[in-house]
């Protein structure tokens, strides 16, 4: 479509980020333009429906704004008016699909492609009225080998693309996988409740919308300049208002005064300001503790693009830096058998308030084609593992962190694999703080895919008790043996592995895990989680409800291929002498540091004796 574009509009649209900024007049000859450009009457031949907007949702309970909109009228924002007209124009449009403008041309082929096939265009339309719903491409991305699936193998050997759309009416994330140089729609996966990577002029948006708040002006005593928000492209949830109810698509810039951070939280869905809130930060000490530049394309090249093989004594794997699932491992071999097709970080889920239950989604990644919050400022590192002095094993660590860590409201996880002479391995999810609150709790969610057929047991106290469908389970609501196992999976010859979930046993200080676990049948031919997944779940459900029991359907799992999902429970502490996945930065000898207060957690496995 950008081709299409007359070159006296072309020039000024410098980027999909820019539409918001350009001069009303030329937004306005571009939504001319859009109305009748043959580009879109090409997407398909479909019959006309007539254009509504669905009814607004009722005012937010438990809010602390007064007002119940923040609309053009109320507050008039030239980007948020123009938004509005341009969402009109595309629901007019015989495909209510907002296009992404600025791309190069593989790009926008990929898109275009997507956009034509009716696979992707199954939920454009309320299926009783058939009037349009409002549909928006957030993201074209080159194809990684994290995202090969079965149905995606030949874009191992072809130019591919992924693309992803977000239906704001029903809070679903569609992705499509595209092959450009077949010209084809190789797949299409839909995830409900789920909301995609936001592209960065949505994120300008939620910024401005909070910036020019009267509410968030009021709370703060001045009005924010833009620059001061912080954790502005992290999706988020408010319970008990739009954010959560609706599942509207919704951001939090955050302004940090003090030794507190205020939270504006933003419905993208409706342009409004639907709530603020205060959390304690702490002390923010110094303003940098050192500067670090990003080395976008090195790590990219290296760590992003490609799998990296990696063989250490008897273990072998392929390991890659995704989008926005942390650092995946794949094909992991102990002495040639196999043991996981795949482990990775897929999101972490931050609450701040048990009564109120606002926080982030945060996601982990690349620092190139990525929205994730925390990215990877280099590459992962590989070291020995030693115990009483010696090796007994190596560690695979990727860390990620924010750029002005340790201040608030900036983050800093690790990933680590431990892999161990014996056999044994164990996948860690770490947090060194500080994050936007002294009452956090976090929930990392770790999925990995079992190799082969399993059957997964969990201890009664005097047996094992085999699942028999997909289930979740609680972590203290099984019992443990008495070397700590609560849980085993192994195939029909009883080859397998025990499980020793986190009990604080594994790191001097270390809190128990508390974790949700599920087992799910991989189902590789639909793509529940194989290739990069967009965030799961929301932040701020204090219950089993982190994301994957969207995949819990009653079906069998016995000597099946397993998926088991992992999510940690981790309540972190500012609190003096009971700090815990925290981090403060201090003066020592002249130069400004970090003290730093880590926790991790995560499963032990263990080979069970032949």
């Amino acid at each position: 479509m950008y081709d299409l574009i007359p070159k006296s509009i072309r020039g000024i649209v410098k980027s999909y980020t820019s539409v918001e900024h350009l001069e009303f007049n030329v937004i306005q000859k571009i939504r001319k333009f859009i109305a009748t450009s043959a580009i879109v009457l090409l997407l398909v031949s479909c019959t006309s429906v007539q254009s509504h907007t669905p009814a607004a949702d009722s005012t937010p309970v438990g809010a602390v704004v007064p007002r119940a909109t923040l609309n053009p009228e109320q507050y008039p924002l030239p980007a948020l008016q123009a938004q509005a007209t341009l969402v009109q124009n595309i629901l007019a449009q015989p495909v209510p699909i907002q296009l992404m403008l600025g791309l190069d041309a593989e790009r926008a082929q990929a898109q275009q492609l997507a956009a034509v096939d009716p696979r992707f265009q199954g939920d454009l339309w309320d299926a009783a009225t058939g009037a349009p719903l409002r549909n928006e491409i957030f993201g074209v991305y080159p194809f990684r080998e994290s995202d090969i699936t079965q149905a995606t193998a030949q874009c191992q050997q072809s130019k591919c693309y992924r693309v992803e759309m977000y239906n704001y009416a029903k809070n679903l994330t569609t992705i499509g996988m595209v092959d450009v140089n077949a010209q084809t729609l190789l797949a299409v996966t839909k995830f409900p409740n789920t909301q995609p990577d936001v592209p960065p002029y949505l994120v300008d948006l939620a910024v401005q919308i909070a910036t020019e708040s009267p509410e968030v002006a009021a709370a703060l005593g001045y009005k924010p300049d833009s620059e001061e928000a912080r954790m502005e492209n992290t999706k988020t949830a408010l319970n008990l208002t739009r954010c959560q109810r609706s599942r509207h698509l919704c951001l939090a810039p955050t302004f940090v005064t003090g030794e507190d951070a205020l939270w504006a939280i933003v419905d993208l869905t409706e342009g409004v300001l639907v709530g603020i809130r205060w959390t304690k930060v702490g002390d923010p000490g110094a303003p940098t503790v050192t500067e670090r530049s990003l080395q976008d394309d090195v790590v990219s090249q290296l760590y992003c693009e490609k799998n990296t093989p990696l063989a250490r004594g008897d273990w072998n794997m392929d390991f890659i830096l995704t989008s926005s699932d942390g650092l995946r491992i794949s094909n992991v071999q102990y002495k040639n058998r196999s043991l996981l097709e795949s482990a990775k970080l897929v999101d972490w889920h931050v609450n701040y308030s048990a009564t109120q239950a606002f926080g982030y989604s945060d996601a982990v990644g690349c620092p190139v084609f990525s929205q994730a919050a925390v990215v990877a400022f280099q590459g992962p590192t590989i070291k020995d593992l030693t115990e009483n002095g010696k090796s007994v094993g190596f560690v695979l660590e990727q860390e990620f962190w924010g750029e002005q860590w340790p201040q608030p409201c900036s983050y800093f996880y690790v990933q680590r694999y431990e892999f161990y002479n014996d056999g044994r391995f164990r996948v860690v999810a770490g947090n060194v703080g500080r994050g936007c609150g002294d009452n956090g709790a976090y929930r990392p969610v770790l999925r990995l895919a079992l190799a082969g057929e399993n059957s997964f047991a969990s201890w009664t106290g005097s047996a094992w008790e085999t699942w028999s469908t997909e289930v979740w389970q609680l972590q203290p609501d099984s019992a443990a043996t008495a070397e700590g196992y609560q849980y085993r999976f192994a195939d029909a010859n009883g080859a397998g592995y025990y499980i020793e979930p986190g009990r604080g046993q594994f790191d001097a200080g270390a809190h128990a895990d508390n974790a949700f676990v599920y087992v799910t049948l991989h189902h590789p031919d639909l793509d529940e989680g194989d290739s990069d997944m967009v965030t799961i779940g929301p932040c701020c459900n204090n219950n089993y409800e982190q994301g994957p029991e969207r995949f819990l359907n009653d079906e069998p799992i016995e000597n099946a291929e397993l998926v088991l999902w992992y999510v940690p429970q981790i309540e972190n502490s500012g609190a003096p002498g009971q700090e815990y996945c925290w981090a403060k930065p201090i003066l020592d000898r002249g130069v400004y540091t970090a003290i730093e207060y880590p926790c991790y957690a995560g499963p032990m496995f263990v080979p069970i004796a032949p």
